[in-house]
């Protein structure tokens, strides 16, 4: 009797062991982006969500309250970069949404690849991959470690808010086609698109959510934490029709490049997604799997109407409905706290310039559509050759190196006389040459953010940074709607959410750059931290 006691004792001790050796991870992890979301957002709309949607992830997860993007210029394209590979462009290369490029002489989009083809939708967005990223993504890692057993998918209205997060070696990339109405991908990834989403595509969703019209989720008197509804300085949705509620949808010149600036581009996406985890079987084993969603919706309406619009806010209401009618599908496919997830943005925004002058608040517009010629014309006047000056754009200076050589000028003369110039446009707070900038390791804000967003190979030789509140434009134009792209808090301060299996209830204030989010998921899933990353894992989560 004895004996089988012990033998029995001892079966369930190694049972025991075996248990506690195990590493225990989540067997989905959920990576959302909210293009262009403001943090502001989660507390300025607040009481209109749902107990599912934000709500749930704010109250029951935890939340880093003073998460900011720590690099200029603040776009789509670098910031999911960031986020994924937890460094910066100075590391990642992507520096822009797209950058003139010093060896071709021609534009570089950020996710093109010539050598790709589309799979899908239409052959002109089909040039896609990430080949010009040049660090592992966060999803790479996962990949590497479990070699290839994890299933990894990036998914978004745009292009590259699905290739960047979704890394180099994903077992898909989804982006939507505003020439077809159809998601697809490109030849990099597969040979044809999987039957689910050919399925998906046949339902036409575009032709069902742009049958109707737009028109406030809640009544529009509630809509009390935006701005009046009729603002000459809104963008119009509808060619003819003035920017209010409510939109006649039927209108719309071109129905399936229209939904992006509507809720149900963000809607299809989901849509999509719920088809995805249906399809692919996340989550069904022990080897953890990486959906990747970023909505763009909100971008492209955040840029029509600005932050403060009534359609801003009714977007976010809508938008709150729909993450909770993903969470809700996350807990029955994948079972309540067995999935993990976080929730940030690309960038954030400015507001309207001349809805802040109305308000007497400072903001204007400097002078970007005219100052390259004017840097050429007053250039040649010094120097007696032109252009000296290939390319402006990303507020960054492109010499013409070849010219300077050939005319045996001196680069540093022509970049004094550059910034010099630069300094006395209105609007332009300070200038700085690429020497100055490249290897910076001071205390200076302005001097660190150009730094860490200043790649040796891909960046200008003289950066700018315009002032507080002001945006590239033409001083004496008409202007309608608003952008992104500076290192004010406007731009920076993100919403930066984590929920799930293995975290903690709990808030901080703690400053935490983007650029912490994939060194905590590598903490949280114990593999390896992407290649280039230069940020922490978030110690208050783990505490």
């Amino acid at each position: 009797m004895k004996r089988t006691l012990l033998v029995i004792m001892t079966l369930l001790s190694g049972l025991v062991s075996q248990g506690q050796s195990k590493v225990e991870r989540p067997k989905l992890v959920v990576g959302i982006i909210v293009d262009q979301m403001r943090e502001e957002y989660l507390y300025r709309f607040y009481d209109h969500y749902s107990e599912g949607g934000f709500k749930r992830m704010m109250n029951d997860g935890f939340e880093v309250k003073n998460a900011h993007f720590n690099y200029i210029p603040t776009k789509t394209a670098p910031g999911h970069a960031s986020v994924y590979t937890g460094t910066t462009p100075r590391v990642h290369g992507i520096i822009a949404n797209e950058w003139y490029d010093k060896q071709s002489k021609e534009e570089m989009y950020c996710v093109s690849d010539p050598a790709a083809k589309n799979v899908g939708g239409s052959q002109k967005t089909g040039y896609i991959s990430p080949v010009n990223l040049q660090t592992t993504t966060i999803t790479d890692e996962l990949g590497l470690f479990f070699q290839d057993r994890s299933k990894i998918i990036g998914m978004s209205i745009k292009d590259r808010g699905a290739v960047l997060p979704a890394g180099h070696n994903p077992d898909a990339a989804y982006w939507y086609d505003t020439e077809t109405g159809q998601f697809m991908s490109s030849d990099y990834y597969m040979k044809e698109l999987p039957k689910w989403v050919q399925k998906f595509n046949k339902r036409d969703l575009v032709s069902q959510y742009m049958n109707g019209r737009w028109d406030t989720f809640l009544p529009i008197q509630k809509y009390v934490e935006s701005a009046e509804d009729d603002r000459p300085t809104e963008h119009a949705l509808i060619k003819g029709a003035k920017a209010v509620f409510p939109y006649d949808l039927n209108k719309a010149d071109k129905k399936s490049s229209v939904i992006k600036t509507t809720p149900w581009g963000n809607t299809i996406l989901m849509d999509f997604a719920k088809a995805c985890l249906e399809a692919e079987d996340f989550g069904t084993d022990d080897i953890t799997d990486f959906l990747a969603i970023s909505f763009s919706s909100t971008d492209y309406i955040g840029h029509a109407f600005g932050p403060y619009s009534k359609e801003i806010e009714d977007t976010y209401v809508r938008l709150d409905r729909d993450l909770a009618s993903l969470f809700n599908l996350l807990d029955e496919k994948v079972g309540k706290g067995q999935w993990s997830m976080f929730l940030s943005a690309d960038h954030a925004v400015a507001a309207i310039p001349e809805a802040m002058k109305a308000k007497k608040i400072p903001a204007d517009y400097w002078d970007e559509y005219t100052i390259h010629a004017v840097l050429n014309e007053s250039l040649n006047a010094t120097f007696g050759a032109s252009p000296l000056v290939e390319n402006v754009s990303n507020e960054q200076v492109f010499l013409n190196h070849g010219l300077i050589k050939e005319k045996s000028l001196s680069l540093s003369e022509v970049k004094r006389a550059v910034m010099a110039l630069l300094t006395e446009t209105t609007g332009i707070n300070a200038v700085y040459p690429s020497e100055e900038i490249s290897n910076y390791s001071g205390t200076n804000y302005d001097v660190a953010m150009l730094a860490a967003g200043y790649n040796q190979q891909r960046s200008g030789d003289v950066l700018l940074i315009a002032n507080s509140g002001w945006l590239g434009g033409n001083p004496q134009g008409e202007h309608h709607g608003t952008t992104h792209g500076s290192h004010y808090t406007y731009d920076t301060h993100v919403p930066m959410l984590f929920y799930g299996w293995g975290i903690k209830k709990g808030k901080t204030v703690q400053y935490h750059p983007v650029t912490d989010i994939a060194p905590t998921l590598s903490m949280l899933l114990n593999i390896g931290i992407p290649s280039g990353a230069t940020g922490r894992p978030i110690q208050e989560i783990f505490e």
